[in-house]
């Protein structure tokens, strides 16, 4: 009663919401739900949020559910709609921060899935430092076409094979039908499934929450758990600045590794570091590459997918084969209420060949590199994991385009031949502006054969479902005047992915005349939210350039 009586406007609102006074009395928990019917991760997280608020009144709180917005990025590829999808992270983040403030929230469940939708709920708990938990949609399960396991990697690389020649309609007809059958994050480690398993190894999601398919009543489960643990949570005052420390991102750093999970973390891990008080810089990220062996290749760098990372026994069994050489921290602490050593105590691989065991790793360096070198003098990103043998080193004559469009109709028009090297230029945060996500052209030269003799760089994004000799993220950016901005058609371009490198082959004398009177391409979004956003960002504070 003396909570009502300090603030009973407020709680005179609540009556009109229907709440009995009882409810009123309790910790005020706010569920947030992306739930939409656009995204196919999203389609589930009705009954997920259900499950939710059933897990927080059977430990004694009320919950209220508050909405989020996502994009889902396989539907705004190759379009003005891609260069949306970035900058939802920080609408995600601020405006869950706004309500939750405005409402006063006693502890928060977030219930995210797809590309920005999860680091942007990591952001807004780090930033509100509320009793929080995450439990995700789950992912999708593999789709299967000519009796081979297939994720939308393949459908994005069956359009390029296609257009090649290469299978026929009926082939293309039994791509489209059969890639993606079940609700769910895309089954392979992209963005949204790998950002769901770091949210575990960050210690922010319980066991399972990055790889119990979307399908399985396991994550129904989850998800009351997730909304009990949160009461435990306000009980006991734990908060994401106890748990999200310098120590623990170390920890998803390793884990990302060890996954070879989506070029895009390295985006979004400095961003929601920054939110809690953590530097994450190229040299990190390099170090913890250099210690950590890549053990799991799940599409697209391999044909293991998320159901069979889950079967081996997820997340804690590679953090397991981590430990034995010591590679995490195991005193940090977690949601469960233990830290990562108690978590992962009674975790096993089930499944070696899914899981290799720590002194048998695909590679003895992680998934994920970044470069250096003349070309991208801050930051260049690529999985390394996902590259094949004979384009780790590779040289050739630059092809330049200054747009994904313009890229993609060289690609279908036959003008890119065995031994380029593709330049997308001003797709960057400014450039573009929005930094779009592409996957149309590094999957059409897959589909085309040419992944063992193309590279691709650019100073957008390329999809966490790329695979190939994909150099994104470089910086600084065409429109802030970085080097690349500067790349002619047939300039050489080096590109040494062991050695960190990446160089366009000029004299310093040549590259100081053609910066000469240089004008930068101007956007072509003039109105609405993105070009206010563009006035915004700079190379650097979009992640471009880690910070």
């Amino acid at each position: 009663m003396e909570k009502i009586k300090r603030t009973p406007a407020a709680y005179s609102l609540f009556n009109a919401l229907g709440y009995t006074r009882e409810e009123m009395e309790r910790p005020l928990i706010g569920v947030v739900n992306s739930f939409n019917e656009i995204v196919p991760g999203h389609m589930n997280l009705d009954k997920i949020t259900e499950a939710v608020k059933a897990g927080v009144r059977m430990a004694g709180g009320t919950p209220v559910e508050i909405p989020a917005i996502a994009v889902c990025d396989g539907i705004a590829m190759g379009h003005q709609g891609m260069k949306y999808s970035l900058v939802t992270r920080e609408l995600i983040a601020d405006s869950t921060e706004a309500m939750a403030i405005a409402h006063h929230f006693d502890g928060m469940v977030m219930i995210p899935n797809c590309d920005k939708n999860v680091p942007g709920l990591l952001m807004a708990a780090a930033r509100l430092n509320l009793p929080t938990t995450f439990v995700s949609g789950g992912p999708m399960l593999a789709g299967n076409v000519g009796g081979r396991k297939v994720s939308l990697s393949a459908m994005f690389e069956a359009q390029g094979a296609y257009a090649a020649g290469k299978i026929n309609d009926d082939q293309f007809d039994d791509y489209v039908g059969h890639t993606c059958q079940t609700c769910g994050s895309c089954s392979g480690m992209y963005t949204a499934n790998s950002m769901n398993c770091l949210t575990e190894a960050l210690g922010m999601g319980l066991r399972g929450n990055g790889t119990i398919p979307a399908v399985y009543s396991e994550r129904l489960r989850l998800a009351k758990h997730a909304g009990m643990q949160v009461m435990k949570m306000v009980e006991s005052d734990t908060r994401p600045s106890d748990i999200m420390t310098e120590a623990a991102f170390y920890n998803a750093l390793t884990v990302d590794m060890a996954l070879g999970c989506s070029t895009n973390t390295m985006l979004h891990l400095p961003a929601i570091a920054h939110e809690a008080g953590v530097v994450i810089n190229p040299d990190i990220v390099n170090a913890v590459s250099d210690r950590t062996p890549n053990l799991c290749h799940l599409a697209p760098a391999g044909d293991d997918h998320m159901e069979d990372l889950n079967a081996a026994g997820g997340i804690y069994a590679v953090m397991k084969e981590l430990a034995k050489k010591d590679l995490l921290n195991l005193d940090c602490k977690t949601i469960t209420g233990k830290t990562v050593g108690e978590n992962i105590a009674h975790a096993f691989n089930l499944n070696p060949e899914v899981i290799r065991p720590i002194d048998r790793p695909y590679m003895d360096r992680g998934g994920l590199t970044m470069l250096g070198g003349s070309l991208a003098p801050d930051t260049g990103v690529v999985k390394q994991s996902a590259v094949l043998p004979e384009m780790l080193v590779h040289e050739g004559p630059a092809k330049v385009f200054d747009s994904e469009e313009d890229a993609q109709a060289a690609i279908d028009g036959g003008q890119i031949v065995a031994g380029d090297v593709v330049v997308i230029r001003y797709e960057g945060p400014k450039g573009g502006p929005g930094m779009r996500e592409m996957l149309n052209p590094t999957s059409a030269i897959m589909g085309m054969g040419l992944g063992d003799s193309v590279a691709l760089v650019t100073d957008g994004r390329f999809s966490g479902a790329t695979r190939g000799a994909c150099i994104g993220h470089v910086s600084p950016e065409a429109a802030a005047g970085g080097p690349i901005a500067f790349v002619k058609n047939g300039d050489r371009i080096r590109i040494d992915i062991p050695n960190r490198r990446i160089d366009l082959l000029v004299s310093d004398e040549e590259m100081a005349a053609r910066k000469e009177g240089w004008t930068p391409k101007t956007p072509d979004i003039t109105t609405g939210y993105l070009a206010r956003y563009a006035k915004l960002v700079s190379s650097a504070n979009e992640g471009a350039v880690l910070k």
